[in-house]
C-alpha cells in the first residue's frame, strides 16, 4: 500500500488547538536519558529522529511533579525550573520537523521507594506496592493541594520550554491512578469512597494544569482501562472517569492504557506472547462514551495493524512506541509505500524494557542507533572497499548491511542454505516466531543495499586469502559444548541438537537451565508439546530468571503450568551415568547441601557455548584487517551480535 491508500492513517486530525498530520503517536515511555534530573541532548536527538521520521504527535516520557516522587534514578525532575533550557532543546529539535510535542506529567505515588528521595512515599492510602514493598504515607488534605499545585508548576515549566501541551499520566504508574482505584484508595474523606470522590484529585489537577498552560496548548489525560488486579479499576469505571474528564471542557483528548506498572507490567509492555491489538477494547469502550479523540494502544507493530485499528473504530489515533523505537522512519516508510522496509519491532523487550529494568538507557535489539542519535558516526573512508563477511546470523547481516550503506562492496557467505543462524532456531519454538523478524529485516536491508548474499557457501581461510579483500568480518557464531559432567552419554544433548533435529527426546526429559533465558524454557515447551514429561532444573533461584526482565516470566509460567512442566531451582548437576538404559543424574541441592539421584530418559542442556573461531585463528596473520562480531568473539545474546555487527561495518 502507498501512503495514499491508507484511508485513515494519514488523515489529519484536530486535537484541541493542534492539528496532527497523521494518526500515529509516539506515546510516552521511559528512556533513562535524564542526567542529574535534567533532560539531555540524548532526549532531544531521540525525539527529533522520530519527528523527522514522520510521527504525527510525540509525547515525552514522564516529568516528575513533586520532590517526593523519585522512583528511579534517571527521572526528569520537572518541578525544578532548571529543566526549562533542556525542554527548549527538545521542543526546538522536534519543531524543526513540523511535529507537535507534548510532555507527560506524573507523580508515581505509592509505586515508588524512598531510596533516592530519602522522603516518605506519598499515596492515597498506606497500601504497599507489590514490587517496591514500601508502606507509603497516606497524604493529608493539604498535601493533596501541594501535589495538585505541583502539576500546575511543572505544566508552566513545560509551556515556558516550548511544549505544545501536556498529558497527565493517570494510568499504569501514578498517584492519580492510585486515587482512582478502589484497590489502593481506602480513604473515607472527600477523596475516597465513591468514584466521584476518588476522581476529585484528577479534576483538580486538570483545573490547575489548564490554568497554567492556557487555552492555546493541548491537554490530554491517560487513563487505565483495566488494572488487571484484584479489586482494581475495570473498564466500566474507566469509562465513567472518561466522561467526567470530558465534562470539564478543559481536556482535548484521552489516551489509554492497561495494567499496573508493577504487578501487571507484563500486560503494559507486552512481549510477543501477547497478540497485537490486545488492549484496543479499552479505547473502543471509551471512544463510544466520549466525543474527544481517543488514543488506542496494544502492541501495534506495523502500519497495517494501525490502519485496521482506526478503520474498525477502536480509536482516533494509534500509539506506536516500540515500532518507532525499532525504526525511527516507521511513519515515513509507510507513507511512501515502503512498509516492507520497516524494521519491524520483535516485541522481545531485551534492549528497551529489559535495559530499563537494569537502570540502563533505552536501546533496541534491532536498531543499534536507538539512543545513540546524538553520537555522530564517523564518515566513510575515502574510497569504497571490497568486504567479505562470513556468517549470515544477525552479526554478519548487520555488518554487511552497515558496510553496504556506507558505500562498500560487500559479499556475505553463509554455509547453510538460509540465513539466520541461531535466531532461526530461537524462532522455531512456541510463542517465539516473531523473533525471526530481526533476520528478515536485516536480510531485506542487505538486498536493498546491494550485498551479494551467498548461501550454502562455506569458505576456507585459504579461499578468503585468495580473494585478497580489503577487509573481512567474521560472524561465524558459536557451537554447542557438552557440560563437564555429561560423561559422553548419547542421551545428554544440547538444546540445538533438539531444535536442529539431531536428537528427538522422548519420555521423561530433564532440561538443564544454566543460561536463565529462553533457551531452556522454549525447548521445554516444545518437548512438552511433543508429549514428553518435562522437568526444568536450574542452579538459580528462578527458572528462566532473565525472562522477568523481558516480561516473559508470567506468560511462560501460565503455559508451563498448562503443559505440565515442573520447575526446580537451586539444583546443580554434578555427574551423569547410564543406569538400566536411562540417564542417572547426581544432583546437589543448594538449600540443603544434599546430593540425590535423579533418573530420566533424556537430558537437554541449555548451557554455555564455545566460539566458532577456527577461521579467526587461521586468519590472525592475514594481510588484510579481520574483524569479529557476535558469538565468534564470545557467545552472548542477539543484541550484542547486532551492535558488534554495526561497529564492524562502521569501522571498515
Amino acid at each position: 500500500m502507498t501512503g495514499g491508500r491508507y484511508k485513515y492513517l494519514f488523515a489529519p486530525l484536530r486535537v484541541g488547538p493542534l492539528v496532527v498530520r497523521n494518526r500515529i503517536v509516539f506515546s510516552a515511555h521511559l528512556t533513562n536519558y535524564a542526567a542529574e534530573g535534567l533532560p539531555s541532548e540524548q532526549h532531544a536527538e531521540y525525539y527529533a529522529a522520530r519527528a523527522a521520521g514522520g510521527a504525527g504527535l510525540i509525547i515525552t516520557e514522564e516529568h516528575s511533579t513533586h520532590r517526593t516522587d523519585w522512583p528511579y534514578e534517571k527521572l526528569i525532575h520537572g518541578f525544578h525550573r532548571s529543566v526549562v533550557p533542556g525542554y527548549r532543546r527538545i521542543t526546538e529539535a522536534v519543531h524543526a520537523h513540523g511535529v507537535p510535542i507534548l510532555a507527560q506529567l506524573n507523580h508515581n505515588g505509592g509505586q515508588a521507594s524512598s531510596m533516592y528521595s530519602r522522603l516518605p512515599v506519598w499515596a492515597p492510602s498506606p497500601v504497599p506496592d507489590p514490587m517496591f514493598r514500601e508502606v507509603p504515607k497516606a497524604i493529608d488534605t493539604h498535601e493533596i493541594a501541594e501535589v495538585v499545585a505541583g502539576y500546575g508548576t511543572v505544566a508552566g515549566h513545560c509551556a515556558e520550554g516550548g511544549f505544545d501541551g501536556v498529558e497527565l499520566q493517570c494510568s499504569h504508574s501514578s498517584i492519580v491512578r492510585g486515587f482512582l482505584s478502589p484497590a489502593t484508595n481506602l480513604r473515607t474523606d472527600a477523596y475516597g469512597g465513591s468514584l466521584a470522590n476518588r476522581a476529585r484529585i484528577l479534576l483538580e489537577i486538570i483545573d490547575a494544569v489548564r490554568e497554567a498552560i492556557g487555552p492555546g496548548r493541548a491537554l490530554g489525560v491517560r487513563l487505565c482501562g483495566d488494572e488487571l488486579i484484584e479489586g482494581g479499576t475495570t473498564i466500566g469505571e474507566a469509562v465513567e472517569v472518561a466522561r467526567m474528564v470530558e465534562a470539564t471542557g478543559k481536556v482535548d483528548y484521552i489516551n489509554t492504557s492497561i495494567g499496573v506498572a508493577t504487578s501487571t507490567l507484563f500486560m503494559i509492555e507486552a512481549s510477543m506472547a501477547i497478540p497485537p491489538g490486545y488492549a484496543l477494547f479499552i479505547s473502543n469502550a471509551i471512544r463510544q462514551a466520549v466525543r474527544l479523540p481517543v488514543i488506542g494502544v496494544g502492541r501495534i507493530k506495523d502500519p497495517v495493524q494501525a490502519e485496521r485499528a482506526l478503520a474498525e473504530g477502536h480509536c482516533d489515533l494509534v500509539g506506536v512506541v516500540r515500532g518507532q523505537i525499532a525504526d525511527a522512519d516507521f511513519v515515513a516508510k509507510a507513507r511512501a509505500g515502503h512498509a516492507t522496509e520497516i524494521r519491524t519491532c520483535l516485541s522481545c523487550n531485551q534492549e528497551c524494557v529489559g535495559r530499563m529494568g537494569l537502570n540502563r538507557w533505552l536501546g533496541c535489539i534491532e536498531n543499534p542507533r536507538t539512543g545513540r542519535e546524538s553520537v555522530p558516526l564517523p564518515p566513510p573512508g575515502p574510497r569504497p572497499k571490497r568486504v567479505l563477511v562470513v556468517g549470515g546470523g544477525p552479526a554478519g547481516l548487520q555488518a554487511a548491511s552497515t558496510a553496504a550503506q556506507r558505500g562498500h562492496h560487500v559479499t556475505l557467505f553463509e554455509r547453510r542454505e538460509h540465513t539466520g543462524g541461531q535466531v532461526a532456531l530461537a524462532a522455531s519454538v512456541p510463542s517465539r516466531a516473531e523473533f525471526l523478524d530481526v533476520v528478515r529485516n536485516l536480510l531485506a536491508e542487505c538486498q536493498r543495499y546491494g550485498v551479494d548474499v551467498k548461501t550454502g557457501a562455506e569458505v576456507t581461510a585459504d579461499e578468503l586469502r585468495a580473494e585478497a579483500p580489503d577487509a573481512v568480518v567474521l560472524a561465524t557464531g558459536a557451537k554447542p559444548q557438552a557440560p563437564y559432567w555429561a560423561g559422553g552419554l548419547d542421551r545428554v544433548v544440547d538444546v540445538r541438537d533438539v531444535l536442529e533435529g539431531r536428537a528427538a527426546p522422548e519420555g521423561e526429559v530433564v532440561v538443564i537451565d544454566d543460561l536463565g533465558f529462553h533457551q531452556a524454557t522454549s525447548v521445554a515447551e516444545l518437548l512438552a508439546d511433543r508429549g514428553c514429561r518435562v522437568r526444568i532444573s536450574t542452579s538459580g533461584m528462578v527458572v528462566g530468571q532473565d525472562l522477568g526482565i523481558t516480561l516473559d516470566m508470567e506468560t511462560f509460567n501460565v503455559r508451563a503450568h498448562a503443559k505440565g512442566i515442573s520447575q526446580h531451582t537451586d539444583e546443580v548437576v554434578l555427574g551423569a551415568s547410564e543406569k538400566d538404559g536411562r540417564v542417572a543424574l547426581q544432583v546437589l541441592t543448594h538449600t540443603t547441601g544434599t546430593t540425590t539421584e535423579l533418573e530420566c530418559d533424556w537430558v537437554v542442556c541449555a548451557t554455555h557455548q564455545a566460539p566458532e573461531d577456527e577461521l579467526w585463528q587461521q586468519l590472525r596473520d592475514a594481510p588484510f584487517p579481520v574483524h569479529r562480531a557476535g558469538d565468534c568473539l564470545t557467545p552472548r545474546r542477539a543484541h550484542a551480535a547486532v551492535i558488534e555487527g554495526h561497529r564492524a561495518g562502521v569501522a571498515l
